[in-house]
Parts: structure tokens; sequence; C-alpha cells
């Protein structure tokens, strides 16, 4: 078990929440949208904030800025947590807007509100676990979007949550946070997205 838990780390990293998350809404939003509409929102969410930040991380690893793609010292997570801010801000200005996707264009403002306070966090010099803020955040959003269009998904749901611990285990069995900041980052991905529920749940 030792040898599998930190696969967990690497399939959930956050780098590829937004697409999880993104597929999710997608797959549950059966009606409204035509199959050519749905891949290009999942290209764009897919090349903003996955293959962009890859392609940096690259960047900022050959110059020496990062270490490892799990980015583990607080002061290497200050340059990629500022790119992934601006780069949420371009997706819901131009792409994710509320009038044509309200449920996914809440998702990322409550995944930028995470980020800005992760990143607040690290001047003050609190490391929170950016995976369960991402693993967080990602398992509310499903349980609100199957309740938003009555469907059912008692499997998926569970899923998640099983990996909410499975994710937890995994960065301590890597020993990449403490108790308290996998609790941290738990409270900071679900917290923004709890409250937003409230404008369009």
């Amino acid at each position: 078990m030792k040898k599998i838990l930190p696969l967990f780390s690497y399939i959930f990293h956050p780098i590829f929440i937004p697409a999880m998350a993104t597929l999710f809404y997608l797959f549950f939003n059966t009606t409204a949208f035509a199959t050519e509409e749905k891949l290009f929102v999942f290209f764009q969410v897919a090349i903003i904030l996955v293959i962009i930040p890859i392609l940096f991380f690259l960047i900022l690893k050959a110059a020496g800025k990062i270490d490892s793609i799990m980015i583990a010292e607080v002061t290497q997570r200050k340059i990629p947590l500022i790119l992934q801010c601006f780069l949420i801000i371009l997706l819901v200005r131009k792409s994710i807007t509320i009038d044509r996707y309200p449920e996914l264009h809440f998702f990322f403002l409550g995944a930028l509100l995470s980020t800005i306070l992760a990143l607040i966090s690290l001047f003050l010099n609190i490391k929170a676990s950016l995976h369960m803020m991402a693993i967080s955040a990602l398992t509310l959003f499903v349980i609100a979007i199957s309740l938003h269009f009555q469907f059912q998904n008692t499997f998926i749901i569970a899923f998640l949550i099983l990996a909410n611990g499975l994710v937890a285990s995994s960065r301590i069995e890597m020993n990449a946070h403490t108790n308290k900041e996998l609790i941290i980052g738990f409270f900071l991905g679900s917290i923004p997205q709890l409250l937003l529920l409230f404008l369009w749940l």
C-alpha cells in the first residue's frame, strides 16, 4: 500500500483538477451543449490551466527556480500560484463566463479565491496542501452539480470522498505535509466552493 499511495499525489495533482472538474460538469450537463461545444470548452480549460502551467513549470525547473513537480518548498510556490491566479482570471473573463457556463464559472471563481488564500498564506509562512485544496474543491463541486442537475452519482461521490483520504495519506507517506497543512488545504479548497454555492445552487 505504501508503494501505491504516492500514485494518488500524481493522479490528483492540483494541475489536473480543473480539467477533471470540467469533464464532470460537461458529463452531468447532458442536454445544454452540443458535443463540439463540450470539446471546445474542455480543450480551452486544458490548454489554459493544464498545458500552460506545465510548460511554465518546465521553464522554471530549467531555470532552477523549482526542483520538483510537487513544489515542496514554500518559496518555490509563489510564482506558480501567481501564474495560476492570472490564468484563472483570463479563463473566467474571456471563456468560462457566468452567462454561458454559470456553474463552472463559479467553480473557477472558488478556485481563484482558494489560490489567492494559499498565496497569502505563503507570505505568512503558512504552507497549505495544494493537493488537499484541489481535491476537496473538486469533491464539493461534484456533489453540488449532482444535486443541481439531479444526476445520480453515488459511486463517483463516494470515490471522490475516498480520494480525499487517499490523497491525504499519500502526502503524509511522501513526507510532503503535516496533518495541520493537510487540514488547512482542505478548508482552503472547500470553504470558497461552499460559500459560492449560495450564488448558483
